[in-house]
């Protein structure tokens, strides 16, 4: 369904490749890396509020629905006793009645990346070096 791949020839910088698409990924200079492109909880930020957005565009353009603009603020926080969650609030600019408003907040929690993310997905992981 997806696939990226990633090369990294040294320090913290990332190159990644997802279709004919390429970018960075990096830590912050403050966990010494040279911030030259989103952090890895930042991508997951960033899919998890770019599915809400999609889902939720892709749903109301089949219902006939004008949202206008869509903000989503997606944030990773992790508690001192090491309990992590994720918050995301969604902005429309367009109004909305209360029963539509209340269809597209089930949306939220039904997009196929939040479904992910809260059902805990095994990963499974081959590790190879040159012989």
């Amino acid at each position: 369904m997806a696939t990226v791949h990633l090369t990294s020839e040294t320090g913290y910088r990332q190159e990644v490749r997802a279709r004919t698409h390429r970018f960075a990924a990096d830590e912050p200079e403050s966990l010494g890396g040279t911030d030259s492109g989103p952090s890895p909880y930042e991508l997951l930020l960033a899919s998890l509020a770019a599915c809400t957005s999609l889902t939720l565009r892709m749903y109301a353009d089949r219902k006939g629905w004008e949202l206008g603009r869509i903000d989503v603020d997606a944030r990773f926080a992790r508690g001192e006793d090491g309990t992590e969650s994720i918050t995301r609030e969604v902005r429309l600019s367009a109004p909305l009645d209360p029963e539509r408003q209340a269809r597209l907040a089930e949306i939220c929690e039904k997009t196929p990346v939040t479904k992910t993310l809260k059902r805990g997905t095994p990963i499974e992981t081959t590790l190879r070096a040159a012989s």
